[in-house]
């Protein structure tokens, strides 16, 4: 499903060592909903003149800038101005009309009846979390372990990573939370079924120029639209071109959805740098956020 790759000449587009390089900082941001518009059925591409005028529709619509006028909650609640954002520099890059494109309609397919009831006891967690008893009722991103569980869908800001590749690894950096994920290349089998990590298990390989990589055993915090420790993730990253790696993912978990489900996005390449997002486990936002619970909680007595 990948699009046609421009040609790179070999010393451009390899490492020292001989490995495809993917090294650099990379912007995955995007007006590519999720799940395709109605507006579209079952059409799965936009032509270019297509996707410029829909790209150019949904940073309009988007913009923050664009207040109503009048001074109203629902004005001052719009909160963090244009400049925050990113809607001025995302792309329809793939002309998908969705990042999903399996199942073909796509959309994400129907959750199991377990997963939906295991949504309900999430959702009474999040209420939990507004009002909470201790910091394990936070979310971990809350707690500033993890911003987004993987695989990272584009959100509406903050969508930077740093790829550093050394012979035997890569190493990807999330600009928010500042995670990082270290994917081994040496064919080393998955660490054991009682073993879970944040970000999972990754190990990866090369499929020619493609670097695929196979994770597993994550845990049940770090929740990915409903699926948890049950979540295999495969994804493939292509070096496009000099300034695109075309990402595709596929996600798998028999106790979460009907039938796996792939999605596809590029990750364009950013000149600027990637800066610390300081936010660490333990900060004073946590704290404060506990002592006004309580003291909310004394004053309803």
């Amino acid at each position: 499903m990948f699009l046609p790759a421009a040609a790179l000449s070999q010393t451009t587009s390899r490492t020292p060592w001989g490995d495809p390089d993917l090294q650099g900082v990379w912007n995955n941001g995007t007006v590519t909903p999720l799940e395709r518009p109605a507006q579209f059925a079952s059409k799965e591409f936009l032509t270019e003149a297509e996707a410029a005028q829909y790209e150019q529709d949904m940073i309009s619509r988007a913009n923050v800038d664009n207040r109503d006028g009048v001074p109203t909650e629902a004005d001052v609640s719009k909160a963090y101005n244009e400049v925050w954002w990113e809607h001025g520099s995302k792309v329809v890059a793939t002309r998908r009309t969705s990042i999903v494109y399996d199942p073909p309609n796509g959309k994400v397919p129907p959750l199991t009846p377990a997963a939906q009831a295991r949504a309900k006891r999430l959702a009474a967690a999040r209420d939990k979390a507004d009002n909470p008893d201790t910091w394990t009722d936070m979310t971990v991103r809350d707690r500033c372990i993890i911003y987004r569980p993987l695989p990272n869908l584009p959100t509406n800001n903050n969508n930077n990573f740093q790829i550093v590749q050394g012979p035997g690894y890569v190493a990807i950096l999330q600009e928010e939370i500042h995670e990082t994920r270290i994917i081994p290349l040496d064919g080393s089998p998955h660490l054991p079924s009682n073993v879970r990590q944040w970000l999972g298990d990754a190990r990866g390989h090369w499929e020619g120029d493609v670097l695929v990589v196979d994770t597993t055993n994550f845990t049940d915090e770090t929740d990915f639209r409903g699926a948890g420790a049950n979540l295999h993730l495969v994804e493939r990253y292509r070096r496009a071109a000099a300034d695109r790696i075309d990402y595709e993912f596929t996600v798998e978990d028999a106790t979460t959805w009907t039938r796996p489900w792939s999605g596809a996005y590029t990750f364009r390449q950013n000149s600027g740098l990637l800066y610390e997002y300081a936010c660490h486990e333990g900060n004073y936002a946590l704290k404060h956020i506990l002592e006004i619970a309580r003291d909310a909680e004394k004053h309803a007595k």
